[in-house]
């Protein structure tokens, strides 16, 4: 007899299978003497459709909304039917005797596997393979203690809730808005509370009005001090003249220290990373988006098996790691890393509270190097620049703390104030991990950049001692306004107000994105114009971050089995019901904001300008219409006779031409050169020199071209 092992991807079942002994590969899955492998090719099985449940569905209109069916039904996904009835069939063999569930180890994984098995209707024993890394002894050591399937009934319940939960509140809202106002308009129950955010924060920008102050400083030969009008006080003067009255006043006096006091400070370790932490520093440091740190984190965990489970949400470890704490250093060892991970292991390591908390760990610990041996050349660019902030972070743990003497100065010039402070390092400790770029992204953007005071060498000084002040002079600044988020920032403020998890809160953010919600301007986030007005139109329970967190909280305990699943979705099927009666009573229009000057061909009615990763298109306003084209010159494989490159189709009211871009030159299409012969080319000579005659140096004939056409449609 064999147990079936189900994994969640092709590569991660042909690593088991590799592991396991399986070396038959057949076209669904390996096998072996003792196990079959087979893989769920990410999602074999989805939430039933609208449409599926009744065919009138099809047609979106709001007589029909909202849309709460009794029971929610699931369906094979078409894309990947194939698939699924491999392993369907797979699960009919009589030889089969067992399930071990290998999906990945979070609350999507479980949900992957139990959908699956719901359809092929398991009844058979299932267990589940629960481990944090995909390095050949985790695996091993997964298999040889796999869990009681049913261990894992809550989580399951809890993933259930949030996917009919999304459906049901995503489909009535964005079906109700789209309809409603004729738009493609998407709202959901995370999404739509971080838009909410983000334009309060708009707002705030919009509202803000510059105000001028003034600082005064004052060079006392080997440091700078800063004016206060006393202690506590941010040194901002709103009058100008007030300023350069102090500055003034101070300019060549002697100024006496009347306060001098030296402080030893410590700095500790920063945290091992969780997934929002290292989206967070990795969006500062390097400038990927989540997006691109989830995905290039995913490759060093399932493909080189470098990293420990990317989805997690702790940034500590458990007790049972703590032996294999130097294992892992020693792994780590190379290249950069020979002589920062050999200086911490010359020594017993100090594995404290700060590192390992079994409290605060709940399904995975924090995100660390695996014991795998590192092969730096074999990795991408990316994927190096990822690793490496891991990598350094890891060993940080385990150096001393950064210690530093902190010096502050008050001293008087007559009834004026002047405050320093400085710094001087005792030991780097951990920072020296970090050499030259020491700083660690943990400081919160939300309130944005204000005024520090620079961080300087004092040199010695003594209490009462006598200094001249060298110069002094005002500076003229303005209040700026809070700054617009960045991903990092973004994504601290969604964990602050517990939106979405570490797995999905970079989707949200891409999916905000996709639906032209908000766009990226210079590394910031801001909504759209089409965001803007759709945050007006929602109901305004919907954008409110406490309900959604409200939400999270309850899917949690429903995860740790003390949450009660049946009222969670008896709650979410009022508020569809409730939301969607608001905005069929709703009396405020939208209007598109990205209209253009062309009409459709079919309907007549403004286009829109839509971007996307394939470029920008033109789709037609009227949603029903449907019509769309690509605003950009598709390229043919005709090449021009001039400079060989390829050339622009566009059509004009004689038909299609092609034209080349670079050099300019015209051709007409429809088949005449093939068989035009001579006649063909005295058409194509009285094309170019009809519209190269009054076409300057450098311009493109295809617009001297459909300005003769409009010149006619004139007359």
């Amino acid at each position: 007899m064999k147990a079936l092992v189900l994994a969640e991807k092709p590569s991660v079942a042909r690593e088991l299978a590799r592991v396991l002994g399986c070396h038959q590969k057949q076209r669904h899955h390996f096998e072996g003497g003792q196990y079959v492998v087979t893989w769920a090719l990410g999602h074999l099985v989805t939430l039933a459709e609208p449409e599926d449940y009744d065919s009138k569905y099809k047609s979106w209109t709001l007589e029909d909304l909202p849309l709460l069916p009794g029971k929610m039904e699931l369906k094979v996904m078409k894309e990947t039917s194939q698939q699924f009835r491999g392993v369907a069939q797979l699960c009919k063999r009589s030889d089969i005797q067992e399930l071990i569930i290998a999906t990945d180890a979070g609350r999507e994984g479980e949900l992957v596997a139990r959908w699956i098995m719901e359809l092929v209707r398991w009844r058979k024993p299932f267990k589940r393979l629960w481990i944090s890394s995909q390095t050949d002894q985790a695996i091993r050591d997964g298999f040889r203690s796999l869990k009681p399937g049913r261990d894992y009934d809550p989580l399951y319940a809890s993933a259930v809730c949030r996917a009919e939960a999304d459906w049901l509140i995503g489909l009535n809202m964005t079906r109700a808005l789209t309809v409603k106002y004729n738009a493609q308009l998407a709202a959901g129950r995370v999404q739509t509370p971080t838009l909410a955010m983000m334009m309060t924060r708009e707002r705030e920008i919009d509202s803000f009005r510059p105000q001028p102050y003034w600082t005064v400083s004052a060079d006392l030969g080997g440091f700078q001090g800063a004016y206060r009008t006393q202690e506590g006080h941010d040194g901002r003067l709103w009058d100008q003249s007030e300023a350069e009255a102090v500055a003034a006043r101070l300019q060549g006096k002697q100024a006496r220290i009347d306060k001098l006091k030296t402080s030893h400070k410590t700095e500790p370790q920063p945290l091992a990373y969780d997934l929002t932490e290292l989206q967070r520093d990795a969006n500062k440091r390097l400038g990927f988006s989540a997006k691109q740190t989830s995905t290039v984190l995913q490759r060093l965990y399932e493909q080189h098996k470098l990293v420990t489970y990317p989805r997690t949400d702790s940034r500590y470890l458990t007790s049972d790691m703590a032996p294999t704490l130097k294992g892992r250093l020693e792994s780590v060892a190379v290249g950069p890393y020979t002589s920062l991970a050999r200086k911490a292991l010359r020594q017993r390591l100090q594995i404290t509270g700060r590192i390992v908390d079994d409290s605060k760990v709940t399904d995975h610990h924090a995100i660390i190097p695996t014991e795998q041996y590192v092969q730096l050349g074999a990795l991408s660019n990316e994927e190096r620049k990822l690793y490496d902030l891991i990598v350094k972070r890891f060993i940080a743990l385990f150096y001393p703390v950064y210690r530093y003497d902190e010096t502050s100065v008050v001293l008087r010039a007559g009834e004026d104030a002047l405050y320093a402070r400085g710094r001087i390092e005792t030991d780097a400790g951990w920072k020296e991990v970090y050499g030259a770029s020491n700083a660690v992204a943990e400081e919160d953007e939300e309130e944005g950049a204000r005024e520090q005071e620079p961080q300087q060498l004092l040199p010695a000084l003594q209490h009462g001692q006598q200094l001249r002040i060298a110069s002094a002079k005002a500076r003229g600044l303005q209040t700026q306004p809070p700054p617009r988020y960045t991903e990092s920032a973004l994504l601290s403020v969604m964990e602050k107000h517990s939106l979405g998890t570490p797995a999905t809160r970079a989707d949200i953010i891409e999916k905000l994105l996709h639906t032209d919600t908000i766009e990226r301007v210079r590394g910031r986030l801001q909504p759209t114009g089409k965001g803007k007005q759709l945050i007006e139109l929602v109901v305004e329970e919907l954008r409110s971050p406490e309900l959604t967190a409200e939400w999270e909280r309850e899917l949690e305990r429903i995860a740790r089995g003390k949450g009660n699943r049946e009222q969670f979705m008896a709650g979410i099927r009022q508020q569809a019901e409730k939301w969607v009666g608001e905005v069929k009573a709703e009396t405020r229009e939208y209007k598109p904001h990205n209209l253009t000057h062309s009409r459709c061909p079919e309907c007549a009615k403004p286009l829109m300008e839509v971007k996307s990763k394939r470029g920008t298109t033109l789709v037609c306003s009227d949603r029903e219409c449907g019509y769309r084209r690509s605003a950009e010159p598709a390229l043919s494989n005709k090449r021009c006779p001039q400079c060989r490159k390829k050339m622009e189709i566009h059509t004009g009211k004689a038909g299609k031409y092609a034209q080349c871009r670079p050099c300019n030159f015209v051709e007409k299409l429809d088949g005449e050169r093939s068989g035009g012969g001579r006649q063909h080319r005295r058409q194509q000579e009285q094309l170019v020199q009809q519209y190269s005659d009054n076409v300057s140096l450098g311009s493109s004939l295809g617009d001297a071209l459909k300005a003769a056409l409009e010149q006619q449609d004139k007359k």
